[in-house]
């Protein structure tokens, strides 16, 4: 493990950028202009009845795993394209990684509405309501994934880009034989992590109302939400039982093979111990018709790709970033955008301008008493992830346990289950400000644990060997390899982790359960209320502070850190 510092210094980003507030000002522009198509919603919206019958169950779980997969699949692409993009062009990572930021730190449930309410004017309500359910799920999905590849791509091993650079490979060999094998094993791990996190808030994209207007839609999300809103827990551990059942399916057929395929992209220079194993991914390797299917169509689609993308005389950066002048098309595109952004955020302002005072020092409170649980759920989350997600990432055998463990923990909707932990948490001291924490706690640590795991399981067997003849000690083993090894990818993971939080205290701050609301003290009970009432300005007003209150924290704490494990620690 290299702990020195190579290649050019770079100068540390300011804690808060102009670039920044453009950024937030296209945001408040974009919120504006759905706030303002909202008021053209129709008033009066219902979705279809929810049936708790158990023979509903398997078509509401098709529904579900329908709309799991087309976030998914745009989550992917986005991932791929938007975090190799910005790990290989400086000029674009400048703009690229603040916009990230901002993205990853936008409360989903706050946002939906405005998203919900625009489509609802545009398309059938119908049409309107599947779409921002999908549009929901891809932004809990999407942000931790594309976080993966960016760090992936940053702290590819120098001595690969300089083999790649020596063999003349262009972008595209580039891309395939180096960087998308080298971000194979975090990207799936992530992959199972925003699968949990789809889950988690399924029950949001499934049974949203705003006001009076109930854009419902069937799914096990709605069966959950519904039951737990009459009280059913019979038909709770229907819903939560049927989804742990395809939690494994899922696991068994999707992502072990998919583990067990990444395996081989790990960095060895010996034998390493014993691979992760799928039964079905050997089943489908002895199968005959995926062979002629991988002969047939597979292999040759590659080769048709090899030989149109490859350019073998291409200019190779042996750092893999490159820093061209952007062209005329991209200044004209900038400047239109950026005069559009500033009409949008002007009237963003006048709207803004319309919240009272004490609406304004609400959100200041709220916004100290949310930063506080978020930072005592991260905490908690950290104390048992790191040493637990480097025991599973180092032992095959015990990953084989708790891995799928973890995952059906991670996926189990915490929102079904909370109103139910609500009832006994209310009698302790701290109430539902200790709850709250926990709600948090449990949405958001799987991203750490996932993360942990995927770093210890990136460590060389070599490394592992000689760690183990040199007889360290644990807390030399802890401070020389194990620690350097995982810290990029505890960065990411607690970046999200963060980001995460943020999001869940607009369902844990906020409760609705047996006809009764209760509320804490933070800007997520504000956004959730606002959201209730329908109060826009409101909306607008404690999203942008939440928004400016995590970027400011990224570039801050984050940001700092993800430089860091760029420049000292990562595989050499």
């Amino acid at each position: 493990m290299n702990r020195t510092r190579f290649g050019p210094g770079r100068v540390a980003a300011a804690p808060f950028t102009p670039g920044d507030a453009v950024v937030l000002l296209a945001l408040a522009g974009v919120l504006y202009v759905g706030a303002r198509l909202a008021f053209e919603a129709p008033a009066d919206v219902t979705g279809p009845d929810i049936s708790l019958d158990v023979a509903a169950l398997p078509w509401y779980a098709a529904l579900s795993l329908a709309r799991m997969a087309a976030a998914y699949a745009l989550s992917l692409a986005f991932s791929l394209a938007y975090g190799w993009y910005a790990a290989g062009h400086r000029r674009a990572e400048r703009v690229m990684m603040p916009l990230l930021d901002v993205l990853q730190s936008v409360p989903i449930l706050s946002f939906l509405p405005v998203v919900l309410l625009s489509l609802s004017v545009l398309l059938p309500t119908a049409v309107a309501a599947e779409l921002a359910a999908v549009v929901l799920i891809f932004t809990s999905q999407v942000w931790n994934m594309t976080f993966s590849v960016y760090q992936s791509a940053k702290t590819v091993p120098v001595e690969l880009r300089e083999a790649a650079a020596v063999f003349r490979f262009g972008t595209w060999f580039r891309l395939k034989v180096v960087e998308l094998p080298f971000a194979a094993n975090g990207l799936v791990w992530n992959s199972i992590m925003s699968w949990a996190g789809g889950w988690f808030f399924l029950m949001a994209a499934e049974m949203f109302t705003v006001g009076s207007r109930d854009f419902r839609l069937p799914g096990l999300g709605s069966y959950l939400s519904t039951a737990a809103q009459q009280g059913d827990v019979h038909a709770i551990a229907l819903g939560v039982a049927a989804l742990v059942a395809l939690i494994v399916a899922l696991d068994q057929l999707l992502w072990r093979p998919l583990l067990a395929w990444a395996q081989r992209f790990r960095l060895e220079t010996v034998e390493g111990e014993a691979a992760r194993s799928s039964w079905f991914r050997d089943l489908l390797a002895r199968s005959w018709l995926v062979e002629r299917a991988r002969a047939r169509w597979w292999t040759p689609a590659l080769e048709r790709l090899d030989r149109r993308w490859q350019h073998p005389l291409a200019p190779v950066v042996p750092d893999g970033a490159v820093d061209s002048p952007p062209t005329w098309r991209a200044r004209v595109l900038a400047l239109v955008a950026g005069l559009g952004g500033a009409h949008l955020g002007v009237r963003a302002l006048q709207m803004l301008a319309t919240v009272p005072p004490a609406q304004w020092l609400e959100i200041a409170v709220g916004l100290g008493a949310t930063l506080l649980r978020v930072a005592a759920a991260l905490v908690i989350a950290a104390a048992w992830t790191l040493p637990v997600g480097v025991a599973i990432g180092l032992r095959p055998r015990l990953a084989a346990v708790l891995q799928p463990v973890a995952q059906v923990a991670a996926s189990v909707p915490a929102t079904a289950l909370f109103p139910v932990l609500l009832l006994a948490l209310l009698q302790l001291p701290g109430g539902l400000n200790v709850a709250a924490v926990l709600l948090m706690l449990l949405g958001t640590q799987w991203y750490l644990l996932f993360n942990v795991i995927a770093g210890a399981n990136a460590i060389p067997q070599d490394l592992r060997d000689t760690a183990a003849l040199l007889r360290l000690s644990r807390r030399e083993r802890w401070r020389t390899l194990l620690g350097p090894a995982v810290f990029p990818y505890a960065v990411t993971g607690a970046i999200t982790a963060a980001g995460g939080a943020w999001n869940a205290s607009i369902v844990a701050e906020y409760v609705e359960f047996g006809g009764r609301t209760h509320a804490a003290v933070g800007v997520g009970a504000t956004i959730a209320r606002a959201t209730a009432e329908g109060d826009f300005a409101l909306l607008l007003a404690a999203t942008l502070a939440m928004v400016g209150a995590v970027v400011l924290i990224n570039r801050l704490v984050w940001r700092p850190l993800y430089r860091l494990a760029e420049a000292r620690y990562r595989m050499e």
